[in-house]
């Protein structure tokens, strides 16, 4: 049901360490794109904790632009040139894909790859901004009821038609993403979590059964996802592919039902890592699963292992954040107690492996 509009995504001023030479940005781009007379202006996009986000004011034009974080492992998780040939296939044929733009490798211009995209404008919910938190219950259930609906989509998309059939190998994807996000954590290992550990290598002895390959996003959640200022139902663009893939569209679900936060969550997860799901009249975690599973016909079945999953993945890429800031790479004070928030996670898959459930966990 339409709500009435409230204010869209906004820009504000680079954070102090992640600024970069906006000359040489602008020489690039009116060599590229032509166009866009006068200085160019730069701001940053507040949200996001991994590949950081500009808005380009040049001219008339507003474009946005996907850069790795300083300091990150550009080889790997960061990678622009795989994030900008994802969204030249899939916004050809779908039409929730941000259209990319142009993309460069040489890092003499702005200190790293990047790529440029059309700049798509709509509301970004986010638990702490004001406009949310005054939606009807109504709205907002409809909002996360949307979010399966478009999830459903995706997953239902032929991505061999669509030209990503060699994106990713869907044989092994499970055990893969477990032993490989293990070795992320323990290479960006600080202290000591037990129940994180413990969380790994009950994942690893318990994999299931790999359900039929989809292509699927990999980081599904509120603030990445675009809603209609005039409908806040109507999800209009889907943000932050980075991580998507050929792989089993459970483990997808399972890192949403991760950053899915219930009111009766520990505060220490619904206070430092605020989500939208926490706002009055969203789904459980349960109901979530239902949503999901009747909008796209797959069995959701016993679902805790892909949750302890979602909730260890998301542990993992806050230690990488973590580390990142311990070790001076960024200077952003959101990340100073991220240790904590590591620890939560942990607790949390503690939890859901000793009640098998994903609900109600203490």
């Amino acid at each position: 049901m339409p709500q009435n509009p409230i204010n869209t995504d906004k820009a504000t001023s680079i954070r102090k360490g992640e600024e970069f030479d906006i000359a040489s940005l602008q020489k690039f781009l009116q060599q590229h794109l032509g166009g866009g007379n006068g200085q160019l202006v730069l701001e940053q996009f507040p949200g996001g904790a991994s590949n950081l986000t500009y808005l380009i004011h040049l001219g008339d034009q507003q474009l946005v632009l996907r850069r790795p974080p300083f300091g990150a492992n550009i080889k790997s998780a960061h990678d622009m040139g795989r994030e900008y040939r994802v969204l030249s296939a899939l916004s050809k044929s779908y039409d929730k894909a941000p259209k990319p733009l142009l993309y460069s490798e040489d890092t003499a211009i702005i200190g790293a790859p990047f790529y440029v995209m059309e700049r798509i404008e709509g509301v970004i919910l986010r638990a702490d901004g004001g406009a949310a938190k005054s939606l009807e219950k109504s709205v907002v259930y409809d909002i996360a009821e949307a979010l399966m609906d478009t999830l459903a989509q995706l997953h239902a998309l032929d991505y061999q038609e669509i030209g990503l059939g060699q994106l990713g190998k869907p044989e092994g994807y499970v055990a893969r993403q477990i032993s490989g996000w293990t070795k992320r954590y323990f290479k960006a290992k600080t202290d000591e979590v037990p129940a994180l550990e413990k969380a790994a290598k009950w994942l690893s002895e318990n994999l299931p059964k790999e359900t039929a390959a989809a292509l699927i996003h990999n980081d599904f959640k509120h603030d990445n996802v675009v809603l209609d200022p005039n409908d806040l139902t109507n999800v209009i663009a889907i943000l932050d592919w980075e991580m998507c893939t050929i792989g089993d569209p459970l483990m997808d679900l399972g890192t949403t039902l991760g950053y899915w936060s219930n009111p009766n969550d520990p505060d220490l997860l619904r206070l430092s890592f605020p989500n939208p799901s926490i706002l009055p009249g969203n789904p459980s975690r349960s109901e979530l699963l239902e949503l999901y599973a009747r909008k796209s016909g797959r069995d959701v079945g016993n679902f805790v292992f892909y949750y302890v999953y979602g909730l260890f993945k998301i542990a993992v890429i806050v230690q990488q954040i973590y580390h990142r800031y311990k070790h001076g790479f960024t200077q952003d004070k959101r990340f100073a107690q991220m240790d904590k928030l590591v620890a939560g996670f942990g607790q949390m898959a503690a939890r859901a492996i000793e009640r098998q459930r994903v609900d109600d966990l203490f």
